[in-house]
């Protein structure tokens, strides 16, 4: 599956614990990346700082379903039912 331009739902709901451009302390669990734009599109995808962490994350459908609410409401799911205690 390839991403779906606007949604940026794994951007936003889960915690990254290491440093992204411009969010040295990584970001915690439904914080908004910095690096997402006002329509949802990640402004650093292609650069070489993207992070790895974000290279990892691959689309699947059942992640991802069939918008971006229904993404965020899975990965934040996801994110809550995965933090430790």
């Amino acid at each position: 599956m390839q991403c779906r331009s606007g949604c940026g739902a794994c951007c936003i709901a889960p915690h990254i614990s290491s440093a992204i451009p411009g969010m040295p302390d990584g970001k915690p669990a439904g914080v908004r990346c910095i690096n997402l734009d006002t329509e949802h599109n990640c402004q650093i995808w292609q650069r070489s700082d993207y992070p790895q962490v974000c290279k990892d994350f691959t689309a699947h459908s059942e992640h991802c379903a069939e918008n971006r609410l229904q993404a965020l409401r899975i990965l934040t799911l996801m994110e809550d039912e995965t933090r430790p205690d």
